[in-house]
């Protein structure tokens, strides 16, 4: 039950930061947006240090952790760049459902196969990620070479959930973890913004919604790694993934942008899938 709520929790965080990352990537640019959220989280980390005591890692809980940084942040950045170049209706949609499904498979081969009931929780909250990341838009796919970057903007979301996971098998490790997968962030967002030879600059008016960003996306971070430690990676991982249903809704809520009929059905499995998660 633990897993599920600390999923639930990561869901409803990573959504609200996606939410404040988009309204951050209005202001300064969706990379430096990136950016921004990874370093200020690195800030917060970093001052959360002085309070919370936890003895260095092993390596391969530090190189674990700084390979999943790399490859989520890659993924993200994929993602943009997928969007910028006219694959909306594709990008979202299979980059959320290979993210999901990734370590749904990995977990089967690791730690067994779910039970039925399980199975057909990830069956309906496949199908959720996939609705609610659809929107209105449509899936519209006229030649497979339209798949390449959402994919591998999955495979990187997805791999992100596994070497976290394979990271904190260790009991002792939960600080750590997420500073050395902020750190490679960090590092790996910052070369791409340097190459691009974009100004880093932050408008004055920027500056709050750019640290509720850094905060929530920190904060969807931590209670992954809460639930992937109290439980099976293919459940956490899945459960943090219905993070887009979060991101519909506020927006709904707060920029009276319209919920389509296919989105409102994806958030109606998502609650499904959780009830058979919890039964």
């Amino acid at each position: 039950m633990l897993s599920i709520i600390y999923g639930i929790a990561s869901s409803l965080t990573w959504g609200a930061g996606d939410f404040a990352g988009g309204l951050a990537s209005r202001k300064v640019g969706a990379y430096r947006a990136v950016l921004y959220a990874d370093f200020f989280g690195l800030l917060i980390l970093a001052v959360a240090s002085f309070f919370y005591r936890e003895s260095f890692p092993s390596g391969t809980v530090a190189l674990n952790s700084f390979i999943g940084g790399a490859l989520g942040s890659m993924g993200l950045l994929v993602l943009y760049y997928s969007l910028s170049v006219g694959q909306m209706s594709v990008a979202a949609p299979v980059s959320a459902l290979f993210a999901a499904l990734l370590p749904v498979v990995y977990a089967a081969l690791t730690e067994g196969l779910p039970t039925p009931i399980q199975f057909i929780g990830f069956v309906l909250a496949l199908a959720a990620v996939w609705l609610i990341s659809q929107g209105d838009g449509g899936f519209h796919v006229s030649k497979l070479s339209d798949l390449k970057f959402p994919v591998l903007a999955g495979f990187g979301f997805g791999c992100y959930f596994i070497f976290i996971h394979n990271a904190v098998s260790d009991p002792e490790a939960l600080f750590w973890p997420m500073v050395f997968s902020r750190a490679a962030g960090t590092l790996l967002v910052f070369a791409i913004v340097l190459a691009r030879r974009e100004p880093l600059h932050v408008p004055r008016d920027a500056w709050g919604v750019v640290l509720v960003n850094a905060a929530l996306d920190l904060g969807g971070n931590f209670f992954f790694i809460l639930a992937s430690k109290a439980g099976r990676l293919d459940i956490s991982a899945i459960l943090s993934s219905l993070y887009p249903g979060a991101t519909v809704i506020l927006a709904w809520l707060l920029l009276k942008e319209k919920i389509s009929k296919t989105q409102a059905v994806g958030i109606a499995l998502a609650f499904l899938a959780i009830y058979f998660f919890t039964v």
